[in-house]
């Protein structure tokens, strides 16, 4: 409650109080501390993406072993993968290329083999964007999953996404 106030001639004024002394200042503060207490005690979990959710690199106490830079490296890696459909080489180069992500060698190297990825799967979403927006021959298609100026993808990889092309 705000304290009344009597001048001498009758009038009342009502005093309030300071805004960092009313109650719902504190409670707003306790909260704001919570969540910040809760978002940094959250761990490693990432929710920018449904399909790292979806994808486990290999058992918690590999990663948890893992340098900051190779983690780092895996975080990237399996975006790559994930979103981008891109082949294992594809990321390796990606990783370790100048004009991409600067990782060393052996960092690049950790992330591509602790990735859990279907290749195949990969390949074949690669192909059927091609078919869809780049309206290409499978023909072409092969030839672009493979090429090593393309999507580096293994020439098994490529066939089973030539073969599961729709028609």
């Amino acid at each position: 409650m705000a304290k009344q106030i009597k001048d001498k001639d009758g009038n009342v004024y009502v005093q309030k109080k300071v805004w960092y002394k009313r109650w719902w200042v504190w409670v707003l503060a306790a909260i704001v501390i919570l969540a910040l207490i809760g978002s940094l005690g959250g761990g490693d979990n990432d929710s920018s993406s449904s399909a790292s959710k979806d994808s486990s690199s290999s058992s918690s106490s590999t990663t948890s072993s893992a340098t900051a830079q190779q983690r780092a490296a895996l975080g990237a890696a399996k975006t790559y993968a994930n979103d981008m459909n891109m082949s294992k080489q594809g990321i390796y180069d990606q990783l370790t290329s100048d004009s991409g992500d600067k990782f060393n060698e052996s960092d690049a190297k950790y992330a591509v083999d602790h990735l859990d990825v279907d290749w195949n799967k990969n390949a074949l979403k690669a192909a059927e964007s091609y078919q869809k927006d780049q309206n290409m021959s499978t023909d072409e298609i092969h030839d672009q999953l493979i090429s090593q100026d393309g999507d580096q993808f293994t020439e098994s990889q490529a066939d089973y996404a030539i073969n599961h092309l729709s028609k």
